[in-house]
């Protein structure tokens, strides 16, 4: 007999993400997820490819962090990245560029 899922599992669930997005830290800074992502060869194509205002968005976001960091402050707390506000803006131009670089590889092999 197979075990239905509670229904408050979902709702579980988003309270975990929730509270392991505050408890990263990146947001008391200011950043978004994607700001966080390590910058390999395909992240910085990604972030070539962004639009003008998402890529001074993003540059504002970064030197603002660094320059909390270098004097061990942290944003108000009214000023945090929310869960709820931090879209995933790189994202679909990441994968662009890493489709782009498999099917270049794929026709290498060819």
């Amino acid at each position: 007999m197979a075990a239905r899922a509670p229904v408050a599992s979902g709702r579980l669930l988003l309270g975990f993400r929730k509270w392991y997005y505050s408890m990263c830290g990146f947001n008391k800074y200011g950043l978004m997820r994607d700001d966080t992502i390590y910058e390999d060869s395909d992240v910085k194509e990604a972030v070539r490819r962004l639009p003008e205002n998402l890529y001074n968005d993003r540059t504002f976001r970064i030197k603002r962090a660094l320059d909390l960091s270098m004097k061990h402050k942290i944003l108000p707390e009214d000023q945090w990245t929310k869960y709820e506000e931090d879209i995933h803006y790189l994202t679909p131009y990441l994968a662009e560029v890493v489709r782009e670089r498999k099917e270049k590889e794929d026709w290498m092999k060819k």
